[in-house]
């Protein structure tokens, strides 16, 4: 029984509630990325991702190194040890808070095209949207960077209501338009 999902869990179709703004947004993000990663043949990149995953491992380590030594060295001999490691942990969740508006901005996919033949190097797709609070406007954009060109990108804003029907379900308007959006991208990639 435990083998993974069945056909009729993967094709449920997405409920949300639709008064939840958070939950919307990221609804329609998980939407537009399996979109992408299913239709398209993309493959996810981790980067952005683990680049976080990184700066909260070292932030961790500190945390975990300041906890040890106050065991073998108990308190007033490990206030140095102590002071400096939980100054490393601040300035770590200052360079995580840096890292996550600076470099992640909004980007919530970032994903390559193989070459089917192997010898091109990989195009990178990077997904991103907005929803401002208060506002039903969801915008995605998507940008590529071929290996020979400059960076192309592309985007829509419209309310994210229209992708829902009246019971909170994701109608399948929101995949056409991610598709042509992508489409539109895609038309001036290999002019050759």
């Amino acid at each position: 029984m435990g083998e993974g999902r069945t056909e009729d869990q993967e094709e449920k179709p997405l409920k949300v509630e639709k008064w939840d703004h958070n939950a919307v947004r990221i609804a329609l993000d998980d939407a537009a990325k399996k979109i992408v990663l299913d239709n398209l043949g993309y493959v996810e990149d981790f980067k952005l991702i683990d680049g976080r995953l990184l700066i909260c491992t070292a932030a961790v380590g500190f945390a975990l190194f300041a906890l040890l030594w106050d065991f073998l060295h108990p308190f007033p001999e490990s206030k140095t040890v102590l002071i400096t490691c939980v100054l490393s942990y601040f300035a770590l969740m200052g360079v995580l808070t840096v890292y996550a508006n600076f470099i992640e901005k909004t980007t919530f996919l970032l994903a390559r095209e193989k070459d089917k033949a192997g010898v091109d190097p990989d195009i990178v797709w990077k997904f991103s949207s907005k929803m401002p609070k208060y506002d039903d406007n969801y915008t995605l954009t998507i940008a590529t960077t071929p290996p020979e060109g400059s960076e192309r990108s592309a985007d829509f804003t419209r309310s994210a209501g229209e992708f829902f029907d009246e019971d909170g379900l994701l109608t399948e308007k929101f995949e056409a338009k991610v598709m042509e959006l992508h489409k539109s991208l895609e038309k001036g990639k290999k002019m050759q």
